[in-house]
C-alpha cells in the first residue's frame, strides 16, 4: 500500500494544484425531517446515502488519468400517501489531469451515469456528461478555477459555468474551497477538530418504472444544501469524521417522459412548458454524517525522501 501511495505522489499536485491533500474516498448518510407537500397536510422525509471513490493513474510527469465511481440513493415519497421510492444514480469518472506550466493546469473528466429507480435499466437511463476546468496558481496559498459542467438528463441538456478559488492560510488553519455555483466549503482547524460551513447544489434526473410495465415518468431532482459541521480529525488527519446539520431545499418534480426543456443553464430553464404531476415539496432541516479518507501529499513526500536517504 505504501508503494502505491508513493506512486500517486507525483500526480496529486497537479490534480489539486496547490492543495496539500486529496480525498480518495467519501461516504455519507443523512436524512431530512419534514418535507411537506404544498396544498396538503401530508409530508415525507428523505433518506440519502452517497459514496465517492477517486483513483488517479500516473501516465507521465505532466499527465495522469482520473478514474473512479460515485453512487447515490435517495429514499422518499414522491406523492402524498404513496409508497417510498428509491432513486439511484451510479456515475463513472474517466478523465485527464494535465500540468502545462508552473502557473496553469487543466482537468477534463467524462461522467457517464445510469440513473433510475433501478427496477430495471434500459438504454434511455444512461446519460452522458462531463466537466472541464482551467486552474491558475496565483501563489502558494491561492489558486483560481474556471470551467464548465454539462450533462444530458431526462429533461434535456443542463449546463453551468464554474468559477471558483482555493485558499489556505500560511498557518494551515483557515481553508476556503469554492467552485460556484456547485459547491463551497469554508472551515477553520482547531487541531484535532475542525469547524466549518458548506454548500452543495445538485441537479439530477431519474427514470421511474415502479411495478408498472407502462410507467413513463421521470424525476427532476434539484437541491441546495446549506450546513454547518464539526469535523473530527483522526489517524493523523487521514480519516475525517463529520457531523453536519443544515437546510436542504429537496425539490423532486415528477414529469411525463416526453416533456423536456430546451436548455437548462445554471439556475435558469429555457423553453420549460412541462406539466408537473406531483405537488410541490417544501425544503427541510437535515442532518448528515460523513467519513472521508484523505491522502496528505506533503507527509508522504517527506516519508519517501527519508526512505531514500536511508
Amino acid at each position: 500500500m505504501k508503494h502505491i501511495l508513493f506512486a500517486l505522489v507525483g500526480i496529486f499536485p497537479f490534480l489539486v494544484f496547490s492543495q496539500d491533500y486529496v480525498d480518495l474516498a467519501t461516504i455519507g448518510y443523512g436524512q431530512t425531517f419534514n418535507n411537506s407537500f404544498e396544498g396538503t397536510s401530508e409530508s415525507t422525509y428523505v433518506r440519502f446515502f452517497d459514496a465517492d471513490i477517486t483513483v488517479p493513474v500516473v501516465l507521465n510527469d505532466n499527465h495522469a488519468a482520473i478514474t473512479g465511481v460515485s453512487f447515490s440513493r435517495n429514499n422518499l415519497q414522491l406523492f402524498p400517501d404513496a409508497d417510498y421510492t428509491n432513486l439511484y444514480s451510479t456515475t463513472l469518472k474517466v478523465g485527464l489531469a494535465s500540468t502545462w506550466s508552473e502557473k496553469w493546469s487543466t482537468t477534463l473528466v467524462l461522467l457517464p451515469k445510469a440513473a433510475s429507480d433501478y427496477q430495471r435499466i434500459e438504454g434511455e437511463d444512461i446519460y452522458f456528461g462531463g466537466f472541464g476546468l482551467l486552474k491558475m496558481k496565483k501563489s502558494e496559498q491561492l489558486l483560481y478555477r474556471f470551467g464548465l459542467y454539462a450533462s444530458e438528463e431526462a429533461f434535456g441538456l443542463f449546463s453551468t459555468p464554474i468559477v471558483g478559488a482555493y485558499y489556505k492560510s500560511p498557518n494551515n488553519r483557515f481553508e476556503m474551497d469554492l467552485s460556484l455555483p456547485i459547491s463551497a466549503n469554508i472551515n477553520y482547524c482547531l487541531g484535532s477538530t475542525t469547524v466549518g460551513v458548506d454548500y452543495f447544489g445538485i441537479g439530477r434526473s431519474f427514470r421511474l418504472y415502479g411495478e408498472e410495465e407502462d410507467s413513463d415518468t421521470y424525476v427532476d431532482f434539484s437541491s441546495l444544501d446549506f450546513s454547518a459541521y464539526l469535523q473530527f480529525n483522526t489517524l493523523q488527519k487521514s480519516l475525517l469524521l463529520r457531523a453536519k446539520a443544515g437546510y436542504s431545499s429537496s425539490n423532486y418534480e415528477v414529469y411525463a417522459t416526453g416533456e423536456k426543456i430546451d436548455l437548462g443553464l445554471s439556475a435558469f430553464s429555457f423553453g420549460d412548458e412541462r406539466q408537473r404531476l406531483n405537488p410541490e415539496m417544501n425544503g427541510s432541516i437535515f442532518v448528515k454524517i460523513e467519513a472521508v479518507y484523505r491522502f496528505h501529499i506533503n507527509s508522504e513526500v517527506s516519508k519517501k525522501q527519508d526512505t531514500r536517504a536511508e
